[in-house]
């Protein structure tokens, strides 16, 4: 009987023993379908597109830096992306005529007058003026310095012409502002700018540039130019040349600006170019060009309209302390007016 039971004890804990490994293995966790956890983020709003305002200026406002100074103050101001094509202002005006500008900034009354005229142009308001010059080698070969510039020119024509050495003249000859003002000094000469001047001979060269690079043919090849002084001032350090004449009327240089027109420009496009003029008549912008320049040169580049206006011909100062608000030319609006 004793030994029965051992023996039945130990199958009985045999049975137990593959019984537990039989239970721990059914129990035993298996693994399940993968499960794929799927992070979503929030759809990003797309960045808004700033606002573009087209300037078309002149090269003597780009190169001198002014327009890259005024730039970032009014673009924060009025969360605009200001775009800016530099060319003389003949270049810049048939840029405006066809619509490919909404701001047109220059300096030569005449040419903007016709272009306000023509109905291409509305809130003409003059900001700022400097002088043109006359600069040249030191040795100033032909003996103008300080003479009249009407005076001065008939010298270098007629010692030009002659082959006097060293005698020499880069002008601009690209229809610009500063071209225009040096064929009105020709005028005033008594010379006829296309008959007696261009081509009349090796001395009278014409450049097709802006001023800057205009600057520096002059300076390579120690001849005479005609620049506006802001321009020359921030070469200067660069070049071989010294102001040779810098007082008299006929060397005046006023600064305007206006806002383009045509039928198919959007009212929003003209309401932000008056915004341009109106920032640039303004006190803060009038006193930032006052001080523009004074550091690096010792005096400023421009001088605005709220420090001193100049003693012009009727219609070469524009208004210049009237905000600009008109949409359309006064004969638009007057036809508009009529037809109702």
């Amino acid at each position: 009987m004793k030994k029965f039971s051992v023996l039945s004890l130990g199958i009985l804990l045999i049975i137990l023993l593959v019984g537990g490994v039989f239970i721990s293995g059914c129990t035993t966790t298996q693994p399940g379908p993968a499960v794929t956890t799927v992070v979503t983020t929030p759809p990003t709003t797309a960045a808004v597109e700033k606002p573009k305002l087209l300037i078309a200026t002149t090269t003597s406002l780009y190169d001198t830096k002014l327009l890259d100074y005024l730039e970032p103050k009014f673009e924060s101001q009025y969360n605009v992306d200001i775009q800016i094509t530099s060319q003389g202002t003949g270049k810049a005006i048939e840029i405006a005529k066809k619509g490919d500008a909404d701001v047109l900034l220059v300096h030569s009354p005449s040419q903007e007058l016709v272009f306000v005229k023509d109905g291409f142009g509305i809130n003409r308001r003059s900001f700022a003026s400097n002088y043109f010059l006359v600069v040249g080698p030191s040795a100033d070969p032909a003996g103008i310095r300080n003479m009249t510039p009407e005076k001065a020119f008939t010298t270098l024509h007629q010692k030009g012409t002659n082959n006097t050495a060293g005698v020499f003249f880069v002008s601009r000859g690209d229809a610009s502002g500063t071209h225009t003002a040096e064929k009105a000094i020709w005028s005033k000469a008594s010379f006829n700018y296309t008959t007696r001047v261009v081509k009349s001979g090796a001395w009278y060269i014409e450049a097709g540039k802006g001023m800057g690079e205009t600057l520096q043919m002059a300076s390579e090849k120690k001849a005479y130019t005609f620049t506006d002084e802001g321009t020359y001032l921030s070469y200067k350090s660069n070049l071989q040349l010294v102001p040779i004449i810098s007082e008299g009327s006929s060397l005046l240089n006023i600064y305007s600006v206006m806002t383009v027109y045509n039928e198919k420009q959007p009212v929003e496009k003209i309401q932000m170019a008056n915004n341009f003029i109106n920032f640039l008549i303004s006190n803060q912008t009038q006193a930032d060009i006052a001080n523009f320049g004074v550091d690096k040169y010792g005096k400023a580049l421009f001088t605005p309209m709220s420090v001193k206006v100049p003693t012009a011909p009727a219609g070469n100062v524009g208004d210049y302390p009237t905000l600009a608000t008109d949409l359309k030319p006064p004969a638009v609006v007057s036809n508009t007016t009529a037809a109702n």
